[in-house]
């Protein structure tokens, strides 16, 4: 699949930790926050700051969509299962995590091609590193991406500003 520019983020599909194909459209209607992480990265203790997100605004209709990644670094060793398992037993993760992918080059999953190019300012702007962060409205719009070195608490008040539109 390659990016149309009338391409919408619904029609992208990508697998969760089990193989399983999802598809972005039953996200249809819900603030995202996509993330690409890594478990042995300095930025990893973000995960706390995530789920923190995740457990503040779940019920409001936002969803952290957890995507690792072993370019940076070789930040994100081990298997899916590893790599889930660390999450959940250090960092109390319950938002949904996928399989590995890669953000930038020859391999990059058609969702990152997608956020970059659909991203105000930076258009197919290379990931830099992991833990970039990439907020998206209800519509399916990338709203905002953010550096790794932006913490998700800082992030809050862009979510609930969406959550808020939704809500009038």
């Amino acid at each position: 699949m390659r990016v149309e520019v009338n391409m919408s983020l619904y029609q992208i599909r990508v697998e969760d930790i089990n193989n399983h194909v999802v598809e972005f459209e039953q996200y249809r209607g819900k603030v995202l926050l996509i993330v690409n992480t890594a478990t042995e990265c300095f930025f990893t203790p973000q995960y706390e700051g995530l789920q923190a997100l995740y457990d503040e605004f779940h019920e409001r209709g936002f969803e952290v969509l957890d995507f690792p990644c072993n370019q940076f670094g070789k930040d994100a060793p081990g298997s899916i299962e590893e790599i889930d398992e660390f999450c959940v037993d250090k960092f109390e993760t319950t938002f949904p995590r996928f399989q590995k992918i890669d953000v930038n080059g020859e391999d990059e999953s058609i969702l990152y091609t997608y956020l970059k190019c659909h991203e105000k300012g930076f258009i197919n702007q290379k990931i830099k590193w992991n833990f970039t962060k990439f907020l998206v409205d209800q519509n399916g719009r990338v709203i905002k991406r953010y550096s790794p070195r932006v913490k998700p608490e800082k992030i809050a008040k862009d979510i609930e500003k969406l959550l808020q539109k939704n809500n009038r």
